[in-house]
């Protein structure tokens, strides 16, 4: 039956953060190191990261970006889990993480995703995975067992011929972003056979809050030349901060530090493009490592966007992955012993910084079709294009990272 149909089997990845309510005045618990199985992997992770995002940012010139590298990592690690041969030769090129076997990959995530819920107790943060497929497709026992056990991911099977078979995967999705992504499924099509999701949500509060009163609008220069009137935050306070010949670059953590906020501002007379030149794995480092306090006076427009990228398009091949694509030479064997090949990944993301502090929410969907994812204060004034990334500070894992051009 299933050779002869085309199969669609979407991989639907959701990582998603919001703001908490406010913690009171007791003291934050002390933020936790991470010791992970392959230390040495966060930097190709990283590596990925900021390829990833420099380029969508190529691709999407002049527009506010936000990526949540992390998302995109792990569906395609828990997608690679049924790749073979050159299909997860290139999956791995485009990871970064060719160095290192599935397996390796699989111990590395486990590890990451149980640490990062225990690092700081004081931000509320979930992360949760789940695969459901059509009842009665033949997928691999070991497929779905390896996502379970590395990945904590429920398995469902579901009758998608049912009017209210959307609505089971929507509710799941919504329950686990709190609310913030309620709908990735607006209808099944007869060909989709599977969706992996996976759902990550982030609550923090800044640990150094923005005073909403002292909020007031201030003029902003996008790089086309333009200004607008942006409603921009302010606070004095020390804050970790470098600069290169480049762009100056400050630290806002949130809650008990584990989580921060990195942004980077280009010097004036410098472009969004030098900063992104400046944006490397060591320059992060070297941030979280080397930086030193100071006094600043940082001023930082509120914003909210939201982003779509089909990542299968441009992205993820200019990345080295073109195989996995391909109806003629895609191996997913080990999903199932039907032909299947990766039809579609589709990246939505939607943040909001404000005084409290971010509240963000992504999606990766990748779909599979059969064959037939101090001193005097430092001005730190944002009134133009910057970048920020949002980390976690023992290892330096990057969860997110933005673009904005015109907040």
């Amino acid at each position: 039956m299933y050779g002869k149909i085309r199969m669609l089997m979407p991989f639907v990845l959701l990582l998603s953060c919001s703001v908490i309510e406010d913690a009171g005045e007791s003291p934050l618990p002390e933020a936790r190191s991470i010791t992970l199985p392959i230390p040495e992997k966060t930097a190709t992770d990283n590596a990925f990261a900021i390829d990833l995002f420099k380029t969508i940012c190529a691709d999407e010139n002049g527009k506010n970006v936000f990526v949540s590298p992390t998302s995109v990592s792990m569906s395609l690690s828990m997608a690679l889990n049924g790749a073979v041969g050159e299909t997860a030769n290139e999956m791995l090129l485009a990871l970064r993480a060719n160095a290192y076997s599935t397996a390796g990959i699989n111990d590395y995530n486990q590890t990451l995703r149980e640490a990062l819920l225990e690092t700081d107790p004081s931000t509320k943060l979930a992360i949760a995975n789940s695969i459901w497929y059509r009842e009665g497709f033949p997928v691999k026992r070991g497929f779905l067992d390896l996502n379970r056990t590395h990945y904590d991911a429920e398995t469902n099977e579901l009758d998608f011929s049912k009017p209210d078979a959307p609505t089971k995967i929507n509710d799941w999705c919504a329950r686990n972003t709190g609310d913030k992504i309620k709908s990735i499924v607006e209808q099944i099509p007869d060909e989709a056979m599977l969706y992996l999701i996976n759902a990550v949500y982030f609550k923090g509060v800044w640990a150094s809050k923005f005073d909403p009163e002292l909020t007031r609008k201030e003029t902003f220069h996008p790089a086309d030349g333009a200004t607008r009137q942006v409603d921009m935050m302010r606070q004095t306070s020390n804050f970790n901060y470098s600069t290169d010949e480049n762009v100056a670059r400050i630290e806002l953590p949130y809650g008990n530090k584990a989580f921060t906020m990195i942004l980077m501002l280009p010097h004036e007379g410098k472009t969004i493009d030098n900063a992104l030149n400046s944006l490397t794995n060591e320059s992060l480092r070297g941030m979280l490592d080397n930086a030193q306090s100071f006094n600043v006076r940082l001023l930082l427009p509120r914003f909210k966007l939201e982003c779509k990228y089909a990542l299968e398009e441009k992205t993820l091949p200019a990345m080295g992955m073109k195989t996995p694509f391909s109806p003629v030479t895609a191996d997913f064997g080990g999903i199932s012993d039907v032909r299947l090949h990766i039809s579609g990944v589709i990246h939505k993301t939607f943040v909001e910084l404000n005084e409290e502090g971010t509240e963000a929410a992504a999606v990766t969907a990748t779909e599979v079709g059969v064959t037939s994812v101090g001193p005097q204060a430092i001005d730190f004034l944002v009134d133009r294009p910057f970048l920020f990334v949002i980390m976690e500070r023992s290892t330096g894992a990057i969860l997110f990272t933005g673009k904005i051009e015109n907040p």
